[in-house]
């Protein structure tokens, strides 16, 4: 699918690398036509590899809620079979013709997968806890995840970051931790997957706080910001850190205001299959279109997803909203991608 409409021919180093992209005249013998498309390798920007061993273990369309207990009640598994696992969604993914993945981390069980450089992954440590007095333990127990990761050959540190879970799961002084270490620049959070949560912050009611109080979870200091959850925490990022913005459920045209004027570096990761499996909702794909979003594909872990291809990410959006071109999507899933991965000079398109 040539946008120019003007045929040229890929070509390719005997490693894969592009090597050119030329005329037909200048392309030389040998050339091969096939039948399809040919694009640069595709990126799953949102995937939690560590999950994996929970295929087809978690009901569908339970609510968030039910969904997070579930996972927390049933993610203890013996570590080869949780390895195995990993390395089985790996390799799923590479016959998917994923190249690149942005991989949730809550232990460092991937280390020895991502150690094989298979696939190009930046991992997001992701750091949960509400209440403040847990603030200091919960960030050193992320640091240590983030070195045991870094301890295997091949993980680069720059390859890793200390992230924000959601809103609704990180107090202020855990906030502060994460967006002041330094070098902390690319960073994920979970946004908006349900109306509880902005329920949350707008008016200290609902779902969530109602479990906090049944797991005795201390939140006397929060205090309700009148705002959406999202426009509670955007202030709290710097200019210097870019963020992927995952799930976006509940995300409005307002909340899309706020995060146009504020200036930050944001991408907005769609995972319909997980939404659906989750909830049945879909996020405003429309809205966030019009709103010129940098808008990046993911696909969950695999306790919340079918599968781990992007392909089929793209094929539900299409059935849901037939009226997206085909080129668009295939730039949410490249060079999109690429450019929330920070890895646009190596990937996400031929050029």
């Amino acid at each position: 699918y040539n946008l120019s409409k003007q045929e040229k021919v890929l070509i390719l180093a005997e490693d894969g690398t592009v090597d050119g992209l030329v005329p037909t005249e200048d392309a030389g013998e040998g050339v091969r036509r096939l039948s399809g498309i040919l694009t640069p390798g595709l990126v799953n920007c949102h995937c939690h590899l560590e999950l994996s061993h929970l295929r087809n273990r978690i009901p569908e369309k339970t609510g968030l809620l039910r969904f997070v207990s579930t996972v927390m009640a049933e993610r203890a598994a013996d570590e080869e079979e949780v390895f195995s696992a990993i390395a089985s969604a790996e390799e799923e993914m590479r016959q998917g013709g994923i190249v690149a993945v942005g991989d949730i981390c809550n232990t460092s069980l991937t280390g020895r997968q991502k150690a094989a450089g298979n696939l190009h992954y930046h991992s997001f440590v992701e750091a949960t806890g509400f209440d403040p007095r847990m603030a200091g333990h919960r960030f050193e127990h992320c640091r240590l995840i983030a070195t045991q990761l870094a301890d295997h050959p091949g993980v680069r540190p720059e390859t890793i970051s200390i992230v924000p879970h959601a809103p609704y799961s990180v107090s202020d002084e855990l906030w502060n931790s994460i967006v002041g270490l330094p070098g902390n620049r690319l960073l994920s959070m979970h946004n908006q997957e349900t109306p509880a949560e902005n329920e949350l912050f707008r008016d200290g009611t609902g779902e969530w706080l109602k479990l906090y109080e049944q797991l005795s979870i201390d939140t006397s200091r929060f205090r309700p910001t009148g705002q959406s959850s999202l426009q509670s925490v955007l202030p709290r990022f710097k200019p210097s850190q870019s963020v992927i913005l995952v799930h976006n459920v509940e995300t409005s045209a307002d909340d899309l205001q706020l995060a146009a004027a504020s200036g930050l570096d944001l991408s907005w990761c769609l995972c319909p299959n997980a939404n659906l499996y989750i909830s049945g909702v879909l996020p405003p794909v429309e809205l966030l279109v019009r709103g010129n979003c940098r808008i990046v594909i993911g696909t969950d872990s695999l306790a919340s997803n079918q599968g781990l291809g992007i392909l089929a990410e793209l094929k539900m959006l299409r059935h849901h909203f037939p009226r997206l071109p085909l080129s668009w999507m295939l730039k949410w899933a490249t060079l999109n991608g690429a450019e929330a991965l920070h890895l646009e000079s190596l990937l996400g398109s031929f050029d």
